[in-house]
């Protein structure tokens, strides 16, 4: 749109030089008003190039922003999977999520089946049950070895935090589910960047970008524990 604007208002221009001169200017005096005309060209040029590359600026410092606010995000992920694992709940306390992956342990379940024998009718008959059989524990810390978990919920870029959130919903009938969300405003990572360009990036709709007006992981109205960014960003796991 802007692109647009500023090729109308050089050719605007160029049209309306170009009609002075031939109709009012003495011929003695068009190399003056050749050397504007040059001038307003690589005036315009400078203006049209800019307007093309502001975009794709952005979109680079964007994607490299938003790479290291989704790695805080997978590792609060990866924390909070583990810790409703122990303890059947998500939360939002930062402090003992940070505790729980520096001290804790998760532990090794070994599952298998055995035969009891149940009276049913008045008659005795085998029942097959599961058995879940603890064997070892390990460490939460050790998932975590080589990411700053202890600074996890920074916002990279920023002074600020992520919001974090929990809560229990009702999905199916009579169960209640833990449910967590872990969130930024695009707007806050992308800080100082042209004001119209960020309006625009919190209007995505998804596909190739981070959908929505956040960057966020979990969801407190579903059960869910994935982020709202497409899979371009989960190309380097290694190293999240």
């Amino acid at each position: 749109m802007i692109l647009a604007v500023y090729i109308l208002l050089a050719l605007i221009a160029v049209a309306a030089v170009a009609y002075v001169v031939v109709n009012f200017i003495p011929k003695k005096l068009h190399w003056l008003i050749s050397l504007i005309l040059l001038a307003l060209i690589v005036l315009m040029s400078y203006k049209i190039v800019g307007s093309i590359m502001k975009p794709i600026k952005f979109a680079k410092i964007k994607r490299a922003k938003y790479t290291k606010v989704i790695h805080n995000l997978k590792m609060i992920k990866d924390a909070e999977v583990a810790y409703q694992k122990n303890h059947k709940h998500f939360t939002a306390d930062k402090a003992a999520l940070v505790k729980f992956v520096d001290s804790d342990s998760i532990p090794n379940i070994e599952v298998s089946t055995k035969i009891v024998k149940v009276r049913r009718g008045g008659i005795t008959v085998d029942k097959e049950v599961r058995v879940e059989k603890i064997v070892s524990y390990t460490p939460v810390k050790s998932a975590f070895a080589g990411r700053d978990y202890k600074n996890m919920f920074k916002v990279p870029g920023t002074d600020i935090m992520f919001d974090i959130k929990a809560d229990s919903i009702e999905k199916v009938e009579g169960i209640m589910s833990s449910v967590f969300e872990a969130k930024v405003d695009k707007a806050d990572v992308l800080h100082g960047m042209d004001s119209y360009l960020i309006a625009s990036e919190k209007e995505a709709i998804g596909g190739t970008e981070v959908k929505g007006k956040f960057i966020s992981v979990g969801s407190l109205e579903d059960v869910k524990v994935s982020g709202n960014w497409p899979p371009i960003y989960d190309g380097r796991k290694k190293k999240d």
